[in-house]
């Protein structure tokens, strides 16, 4: 492969023309996500999977739960949309945040990616409407959340459940749906500002955009410091709800952030070879794989962390979640525990571990789309067993991810045409062109 080069040429703007069949290319991921879905729905209906609930309940022929709820085909619909619209919405705020630190930082290194780390948030506007309609829709039959059941948290119902009703405060209803969004709205509002702010800076130059935006994002760190561990808190450890950890927003964060980097590295990649963004070379890619590598390192720090912990003490409040994903539900998600260790820490790892590694675009390639893969799987694993139990399984779950997914690309990419891929009046343009490591 050829050595990227340094440009010393004049900085100039960079438009991306959208390639009728680059479209092509994504309306064909979501026509095949489509065709799974399709499969795996008519599966589940029909009973062919084989689903064994760990309480010793079954889904009938017509795959309907026995134990109350939703049919299972809808109930794991609800649950996939669920499971990867989080998983994107971290991926798309993280853009945002990555952005946010570049300018706290003063830093100039990443100006040259810094138009996709704004395409990126494109999804948050749709990603907060189907996460609203999905939490609605799972209120009917309580699919999602036990906690959101009839009852649960009054003395005297058959549902009654104490340790429920301790967290009734936090638990409710109306006040998780304002703090939904809330989160929501927040990081939409920041990404659009300091989007603004950028295209202005295109159009008229000068300073004041670039001091307006430091302020912005550091209003915007504190706020997502905050409202990243508690949307996790919601979105995801609220399934299990007898359940808690206090590491558990470091651990969501972080499998968030490393896709984030992971996404912006693979998008920065592709334009690389389709001859755009001339002034990005090896050392910000080098950077980025250094970016990979050390958070890499840092999910497995936090995920060891918890697990260790967990496991020592053997409180059985506390080691339920862990048992379930290790040997529960007949063993079906043990594979998978492991397997999350292996392709999000030990892969990334030993393959970026070499400088020579992180410069070469194939080796990163290969390793963005092993991250993404793998912490895709990671909320899955968050996720599945606390809501189907042993009734999980993979063709609807890959079907919606595919659909989403192609969804996510055509919004990112008309953000990305919709101006210059280079900001060329950045105040560290020539910082960033002229980058070295």
């Amino acid at each position: 492969m050829a050595t990227l080069t340094h440009h010393h040429e004049p900085v100039v703007a960079e438009h991306l023309q959208e390639h009728p069949g680059l479209q092509r290319t994504f309306v064909t991921i979501i026509i095949a996500g489509v065709i799974v879905l399709a499969i795996g729905l008519l599966v589940a209906f029909m009973g062919w999977g084989e689903h064994h609930e760990a309480t010793g309940h079954a889904a009938n022929a017509a795959g309907h739960a026995e134990h109350g709820g939703s049919p299972i085909w809808l109930k794991r619909l609800l649950v996939s949309l669920w499971h990867s619209n989080v998983f994107l919405i971290g991926v798309s705020v993280v853009g945002t945040v990555f952005m946010a630190i570049q300018y706290v930082a003063y830093a100039g290194w990443s100006v040259v990616v810094k138009r996709i780390n704004e395409a990126l948030s494109a999804w948050l506007l749709p990603g907060a409407i189907i996460m609203i309609l999905v939490f609605a829709a799972s209120l009917i039959n309580h699919d999602l959340f036990h906690w959101t059941m009839p009852g649960i948290m009054d003395k005297g119902s058959k549902t009654y459940d104490p340790i429920v009703a301790g967290k009734g405060g936090f638990l409710s209803i109306p006040f998780y749906l304002i703090r939904m969004v809330s989160y929501l709205f927040i990081w939409w509002t920041f990404s659009q500002r300091l989007r603004q702010l950028s295209l202005q800076e295109d159009l008229n130059g000068g300073t004041s955009y670039f001091h307006t935006s430091i302020t912005t994002a550091a209003l915007f760190l504190v706020l997502f410091a905050v409202t990243s561990s508690m949307s996790a808190w919601d979105w995801i450890m609220s399934v299990d709800v007898h359940w808690f950890s206090t590491m558990f927003g470091w651990y969501v964060f972080a499998s968030w952030w490393v896709s984030g980097i992971a996404a912006t590295t693979l998008i920065a990649i592709y334009l690389k070879q389709a001859g755009y963004l001339r002034m990005l070379n090896s050392n910000h890619f080098h950077d980025l794989g250094k970016f990979m590598f050390g958070f890499s390192i840092f999910w497995t720090y936090v995920w060891f962390s918890q697990f260790m912990l967990i496991w020592y003490a053997n409180l059985p409040e506390e080691s339920v979640y862990f048992n379930q994903r290790l040997g529960g539900f007949d063993g079906r998600y043990t594979w998978m525990f492991y397997g999350n260790l292996l392709i999000n820490f030990a892969f990334p790892f030993l393959a970026l571990m070499t400088r020579d590694a992180k410069r070469q675009m194939i080796m990163l390639k290969i390793v963005c789309i092993a991250i993404l893969i793998g912490h895709w799987s990671d909320f899955y694993l968050m996720l599945m067993p606390g809501t189907l139990k042993g009734e999980n399984g993979f063709l609807i779950e890959i079907g919606v991810a595919l659909i989403l997914l192609g969804a996510f690309l055509i919004l990112v990419t008309r953000r990305l045409a919709a101006a210059s891929l280079v900001p060329v009046n950045h105040p560290f343009i020539e910082e960033s062109v002229h980058h070295t490591t």
